[in-house]
């Protein structure tokens, strides 16, 4: 194969590709068989089917049981908000995003101790091992479930505290800024990180996606005089929402 040709199967999946892009195969509409790409483009069996994989690894297609492959609708991307600037009202970004959108927002959460893996560990700036408070977000848009979140806060910061678990007590649902600042820790900054990667099978299955979609995860850290006080994943299907930062030029 000679430099920049493209093997066979990425050739038959880019204009299947093009055709469902320019709307020639609109959503819903049965993806030809293999059969059929085998004789429109003059390739084998497994070019055809390799083909196929493609684009159903590109989310642009989709299997239904005994009926054969068909077109995906495709959701136009959302945009999810970040901001360099503390909500006015101390609520949480997300919390504050809904408000201001008017969006009909709800979440779910959970809140369990556990001891810090390597990784949280590292992020937290404390040994493997320690206490640590776990919560869990589903966070949905209008019933639709548009995100996950996972938070780890140091139990050696907020344990016996009134702030002990986010979602409940007095400062229960407020933003990681205020509730910390009732302890007398002043948060001063925060580390945002953005991947890409495959979506894990029980986030797929809690977001609605298909096997083989792609999540963002932000990765963000707050952080009070260099000790880091909160670290969380925040998980989004990258079909479905775009992430948008608003920072200040100073």
């Amino acid at each position: 194969m000679a430099f920049g040709e493209q093997p066979a199967y990425l050739r038959v999946a880019s204009d299947l590709r093009k055709k469902i892009v320019n709307g020639v195969l609109p959503p819903h509409t049965r993806l030809p068989s293999q059969a059929r790409i085998r004789e429109e483009y003059g390739v084998s069996d497994t070019v055809a089917l390799e083909a196929r994989k493609v684009l159903m690894a590109e989310g642009l297609v989709e299997g239904r049981s005994g009926s054969g492959t068909y077109v995906r609708e495709r959701p136009v991307p959302r945009r999810i908000s970040r901001s360099g600037h503390r909500p006015p009202s101390g609520s949480s970004p997300f919390r504050q995003e809904q408000a201001e959108t008017g969006a009909r927002g709800t979440w779910e959460s959970r809140s369990e101790q556990e001891q810090a893996g390597v990784e949280i560990a590292l992020r937290l700036g404390i040994q493997p091992g320690e206490p640590v408070m776990r919560t869990r977000y589903v966070f949905r848009d209008g019933g639709e479930p548009m995100m996950l979140s996972t938070s780890w806060e140091p139990l050696s910061l907020t344990g016996r505290t009134p702030v002990m678990l986010p979602e409940e007590g007095p400062l229960g649902g407020r933003g990681v800024v205020e509730r910390m600042a009732a302890i007398d820790l002043v948060v001063d900054n925060v580390l945002e990180q953005i991947g890409a990667r495959p979506g894990l099978a029980e986030e797929l299955l809690a977001l609605g996606g298909v096997p083989g979609h792609v999540v963002m995860v932000l990765e963000r850290t707050y952080y009070a005089s260099g000790r880091a006080v909160e670290t969380a994943d925040v998980v989004v299907p990258a079909d479905r929402f775009r992430i948008a930062y608003h920072l200040s030029v100073k």
